[in-house]
């Protein structure tokens, strides 16, 4: 969950437990494709209310304030933001091994078994009725890129626009936030009450849903407010689909990160796709444990950095 700056925090959990760089224009797709053709023009649109046009401000004030202050960076880290092997190893131990959240029947930072994706990831947009045209094109060419991005990273097949989704990504506004959960909870026969009252604060929110155990994801879905400003979107768009492949908690001391609550960064870094990269990692597997993993984290780690395993 991405929040305004200081009050932050992430939103994952498992349907046991009931329970955010400058993209390049691609290239237009064959007429016969239609999974890639913009969407038609929304009809009759209606005019938002004054409670989401007062979100609609509000939400440009708070991104207009954090550039001010250098915050929403979208470098993806450089040599002001060096990381080390053991280093990543902490992040991705905090990060994939503990909740954020309370959830029913364990506080906030309880420690959990790693969960991720077996089944391929089948990602769908939905939009709200109030959501203009010209938004929406941008949105779903921003969440195709950062699908792709994330089938690189991970070796994991992530596909938007495909048969039978079960990775759902709401653009809604205050005004058509309550029909659109309706619409995805009736899809994947799950709640979505969670999701139905967000405070003012939150920009956007994942909830996941596991098998039997809860280690492998079998659904999620993320909601966006449609009133944020392009770059919260975006930075929305990275931060929940990122989480809801199976990387639940923030970390204070993760850095360069969008898995900080400090709001630095607005994009996927590179710190964040090496935690990718190890959470899919065949050696790695839905249900470990932390400490079971912990050599094996290490171990990864070092091979993405480059650095030797110490003589002993």
């Amino acid at each position: 969950m991405r929040w305004a700056r200081g009050v932050r925090a992430g939103l994952s959990g498992i349907a046991a437990l009931a329970l955010l760089a400058a993209c390049e224009m691609p290239v237009a797709p064959p007429p016969d494709d239609p999974g890639q053709r913009p969407p038609p023009t929304v009809p009759d649109q209606p005019t938002p209310s004054p409670e989401s046009e007062a979100l609609r401000a509000y939400f440009s004030a708070v991104q207009a304030s954090q550039l001010r202050q250098g915050l929403l960076r979208r470098d993806g880290g450089g040599p002001d933001t060096p990381y080390t092997a053991t280093m990543l190893a902490r992040n991705f131990e905090q990060i994939a091994f503990f909740n954020e959240v309370s959830l029913p029947g364990r506080g906030a930072g309880s420690e959990t078994q790693l969960r991720r994706w077996a089944a391929p990831v089948r990602i769908k947009p939905v939009f709200g009725r109030t959501v203009p045209t010209e938004q929406r094109i941008q949105d779903r060419r921003d969440l195709r890129a950062f699908a792709t991005r994330l089938d690189r990273v991970t070796g994991h097949p992530i596909s938007v626009g495909a048969a039978q989704p079960n990775f759902y990504v709401a653009f809604a506004s205050e005004d058509d936030r309550a029909e659109v959960l309706d619409e995805i909870s009736d899809a994947l026969g799950v709640s979505l009450d969670v999701l139905s009252t967000l405070s003012r604060d939150t920009y956007c929110a994942v909830v996941t849903f596991g098998g039997e155990n809860g280690a492998a994801y079998q659904a999620a879905v993320a909601l966006i407010r449609a009133e944020n400003p392009a770059l919260l979107r975006l930075s929305c768009i990275h931060e929940e689909v990122a989480q809801g492949m199976g990387l639940p908690n923030d970390s204070p001391s993760a850095r360069p990160s969008i898995f900080n609550d400090d709001d630095e960064f607005a994009l996927l870094t590179s710190h964040d796709e090496a935690l990718l990269k190890m959470l899919y990692d065949d050696a790695l597997r839905p249900g470990l444990r932390r400490a079971e993993a912990r050599n094996i984290v290490l171990r990864l780690a070092r091979q993405i950095t480059g650095e030797e395993e110490p003589a002993s």
